[in-house]
């Protein structure tokens, strides 16, 4: 969406955004963010970087070498269609403060890497990476673990296992048919409510993907019809 910073801040003030978020991986793959008002985001965040914790981020660093550093990718900038105030999300990428150094266990650090390689090889020049989105939405979830028990519990209306309830969780009759065990990936009978929940998903990351097609690179845009497509997985939305 954007080239460069002087595009990232015209936009923050054109659009009155409110707040930035800070977004980078982790070790595992799970992405972690914080939260950042506008005023403390400027110019220097893209020549000096963003300083963090790294010793409280999962396979990172140790307590005594914990001090990273974040620095912003341009082009990944998108508005969060989500949030009640304007938020402009940005991703990071990790370096190592003294040398500014790529941080080897950063995903992005090692993706970039591998296409480097592949590359050197004459193999190809371009390389896809995507996430598979799959998820679960459901109407209640307990569990607990204490001295003398434990237990773990979760429901849907739209489970197999409440074909025989009388009636559904919004006080309607059981229409009878219930999603059966792995069959909400595709199939085309899925309950009504968790159908316009998926298509509010596809329609907001869709039109995400649109805005933002004409400023990204082919993996970007990958990883983003990828997660629009997984979107439709959804199994029963908890809140509508």
């Amino acid at each position: 969406m954007f080239k460069n910073s002087s595009e990232i801040f015209a936009f923050i003030k054109k659009e009155d955004v409110k707040l930035v978020d800070i977004r980078f991986i982790d070790l595992p793959g799970v992405q972690q963010h914080f939260n950042v008002p506008v005023e403390s985001f400027d110019e220097a965040v893209f020549t000096d970087g963003l300083m963090f914790d790294g010793s409280s981020i999962r396979g990172f660093q140790a307590i005594h070498e914990s001090d990273m550093k974040l620095l912003p990718i341009p082009s990944s900038a998108f508005v969060d269609p989500f949030r009640k105030e304007k938020t402009l999300v940005i991703n990071f990428s990790v370096h190592n403060p003294i040398d500014n150094s790529p941080y080897s266990r950063d995903p992005r650090g090692v993706v970039a890497k591998a296409v480097e390689y592949l590359k050197s090889t004459g193999i190809a020049d371009t390389a896809f990476f995507a996430p598979e989105a799959e998820f679960y939405v459901f109407d209640e979830v307990n569990f607990a673990t204490s001295q003398n028990s434990s237990h773990h519990f979760i429901d849907s209306i739209e489970g197999a296992w409440n074909s025989g309830v009388d009636m559904e969780s919004d006080g309607s009759p059981n229409r009878g048919y219930k999603t059966r065990y792995k069959g909400d990936i595709s199939q085309y009978h899925q309950q009504i409510s968790s159908r316009t929940f998926a298509m509010r998903w596809l329609w907001h990351l869709a039109r995400l993907d649109f805005l933002l097609s004409a400023h990204t690179t082919k993996l970007e845009q990958l990883v983003r019809w990828k997660l629009t497509i997984a979107s439709a997985t959804f199994f029963k939305p908890a809140m509508m």
